[in-house]
């Protein structure tokens, strides 16, 4: 899973496994270490109470919660995302879950072996 941070939004971005694991009620989640044993976690799981899309930061934990129904129809189906938009102190917080494509352009640096297949291939390059 990858996240991506920019200003007031939050992108989360699942491969084809991390969606199997959500669909079948696990918690998908990175850790990312940093010094002084600090480690930011980033968190996504299914919430049968939820009625949207919902993130908090708590203890170095980003946790993002999709309610229980929408989560498994997104998994089943072909929709790319989700996205809801969050009320926060000073506007909203934008919250993104998308399915992750792999690139038209092979990157050396990176395993895409388990990304969803892009569906326009041949037109676009990442």
């Amino acid at each position: 899973m990858k996240l991506r941070i920019k200003g007031s939004s939050l992108r989360l971005r699942l491969t084809q496994g991390e969606i199997r694991e959500l669909a079948e009620g696990r918690a998908v989640e990175e850790k990312v270490p940093f010094a002084a044993q600090t480690t930011l976690t980033y968190r996504l799981k299914r919430d049968s109470e939820a009625r949207e899309i919902t993130a908090a930061y708590a203890g170095n934990i980003i946790e993002i919660r999709v309610p229980e129904r929408a989560a498994l129809q997104w998994c089943a189906s072909e929709q790319v995302s989700l996205t809801h938009s969050q009320p926060v102190p000073g506007g909203d917080l934008r919250i993104a879950l998308e399915k992750d494509f792999a690139c038209l352009a092979p990157r050396a640096d990176e395993d895409e072996s388990d990304n969803f297949p892009h569906p326009q291939t041949g037109r676009l390059k990442c």
